[in-house]
């Protein structure tokens, strides 16, 4: 039977798990061991998107309660680029904040009678013997998990983009995208306010222009707390028009890479990883404190359920909770890519499909469409303008002096695809470089090389199958955005929607279903 349970790490994920342990179990002694001060907290705001939000609603309505006396609400995502601002509605989202979470967090734990022990750090599962369950919500950085390695095995990728959290007293309206191009290179922002007084404000950019710009000169072997001036000084001039003015807020403020983390196992023993611990997602697509909430809903329910069998208990949890969160991670994957790839965009595309591009990075256009009908009738209407009134899909494309008669080929699309450039000079038919995509983007500096040096040979078409989704899009793009060359993206199971999602995305020049190509 479990009587003593310790959540080590007091921030919403542990907050929540404890107090949700409690109001379950109220004969339990739960302890929340917090190695910071109760008033401590690193970072700006957190955002939720309201199509999320239930279960956490469902289980206790401290966040609800939160966000709608203390949050700030929209439904639009605006992106600003070139000197346009384009919007996008259907996308209702909410945001509060952090210490304002917290503070709402720690008071609720202790009216259910959590036990609330702050500047106490756990450096060891050792310092927790007698406890019959141990929750690890100990962070991305969590002791207690490199502790389990073995058992649990863990793992990380590091992005290749660098991003930094900032505040300002700047109100963004909602979730703002905003690009701008210093003489180093392209820098983004995702802004959304967080209160009627302060907006988080996160900074991206590439390690090329970050390092060309000095922002790569900040001693990171400094303590927590100090943050980058420096960068600070020089995104608040870069910014300045788009912010009126205003000063940027720190608060550890320091460049990163972005980690995403992942285990084989989210348990061993009597010990359990939650939220950051056991997994991130890139912070474009996924909250990590709603992942983390969601997760002490999961884990209280499974110890409501067989308070007498932990081990079950846990098994539970995971089973529970695993799919979920790598559904998030792998709709996360090509979210972040887009993050590493902006500058690219920004200089090949015009506003409208852009924002389109970025829209799409994990869903179709059907989707977009049900979620603002005019904005993507928008994009449409800005095709049919540039390509003599045609439809996407029913648009030609030109390869040379061979016309094809649109974008979905559901039949042969009469073009000669060939493996090696020195074999079609004697084919009648034009002829196109079959290209296979890795199946995962660390082979794709090597599919990058093949396509450079096959190009040089004059392909009318690259036509790019197998790999991923994700493998092939990038290096369809590769063919278009540095080679110039016109791309048939092979979708194993493309349907008109894929295809215009593609296509009008500039991801694409054509799209075909594998049954309909002939090589």
């Amino acid at each position: 039977m479990v009587r003593r349970i310790a959540c080590v790490g007091g921030g919403p994920g542990g907050l929540f798990c404890a107090t949700l342990i409690k109001q379950a179990m109220p004969e339990v002694a739960v302890t929340v061991f917090e190695r910071n001060r109760a008033e401590d907290t690193f970072g700006f705001g957190v955002v939720f998107s309201d199509a999320t939000l239930d279960a956490i609603h469902q289980a206790d309505p401290v966040l609800l309660e939160g966000l709608r006396d203390h949050g700030a609400h929209w439904d639009e995502i605006e992106v600003r680029l070139k000197g346009q601002v384009l919007r996008c509605a259907g996308n209702g989202m909410a945001a509060i904040d952090r210490k304002k979470l917290l503070q709402l967090l720690q008071d609720r734990a202790a009216e259910v009678g959590v036990d609330l022990r702050f500047q106490h750090a756990i450096t060891g599962l050792t310092e927790l013997d007698g406890y019959d369950l141990v929750v690890a919500a100990d962070g991305a950085n969590s002791r207690l998990r490199e502790e389990l390695a073995d058992a649990v095995a863990p793992s990380v990728e590091v992005a290749d983009a660098k991003f930094i959290w900032f505040g300002t007293p700047y109100q963004f309206r909602g979730l703002t995208f905003v690009h701008e191009r210093s003489q180093h290179g392209a820098f983004a922002v995702h802004g959304y306010p967080i209160s009627d007084t302060v907006s988080t404000f996160i900074v991206e950019t590439d390690e090329r222009t970050w390092r060309a710009a000095g922002l790569d000169e900040f001693d990171t072997s400094q303590p927590p707390g100090i943050s980058d001036t420096k960068t600070k000084d020089y995104l608040e001039k870069l910014f300045a028009h788009q912010i009126d003015g205003r000063p940027l807020l720190t608060n550890n403020s320091r460049w990163g890479n972005f980690r995403t983390r992942r285990a084989r196992s989210w348990h061993h023993g009597n010990v359990v990883l939650l939220g950051d611990a056991a997994h991130t997602a890139h912070f474009s697509v996924g909250s990590g404190t709603k992942m983390a909430m969601e997760d002490a809903v999961a884990l209280a329910a499974a110890l409501r359920r067989t308070p007498d069998d932990v081990a079950g208990a846990l098994q539970r949890y995971e089973r529970d909770r695993m799919p979920g969160v790598a559904k998030i991670q792998d709709s996360a994957r090509p979210s972040l890519s887009w993050w590493e790839r902006f500058g690219r965009y920004h200089e090949s595309f015009d506003p409208t499909r852009f924002t389109f591009h970025f829209l799409t990075r994990s869903i179709g256009r059907s989707r977009l469409a049900g979620r603002d009908p005019e904005f993507v009738a928008d994009v449409e209407r800005a095709w049919r303008a540039e390509h003599d009134g045609h439809d996407v899909l029913d648009t030609p494309l030109e390869l040379g002096d061979t016309r094809l008669p649109g974008r979905f080929l559901t039949d042969d699309p009469g073009v000669h695809l060939t493996t090696d450039p020195l074999q079609p000079r004697a084919a009648t038919a034009p002829w196109g470089l079959w290209l296979a995509a890795p199946e995962d983007e660390s082979g794709l500096p090597a599919a990058y090389d093949e396509l450079a040096g096959r190009a040089e040979h004059g392909p009318a078409l690259v036509a790019v199958h197998a790999g991923s989704a994700l493998t092939r899009t990038l290096l369809s793009e590769q063919a278009r955005l540095v080679h110039g060359i016109p791309t048939l993206v092979i979708e194993p199971d493309a349907d008109a929607d894929r295809a215009a999602t593609l296509v009008l995305s500039g991801r694409a020049d054509a799209v075909a279903p594998a049954q309909a190509v002939v090589r």
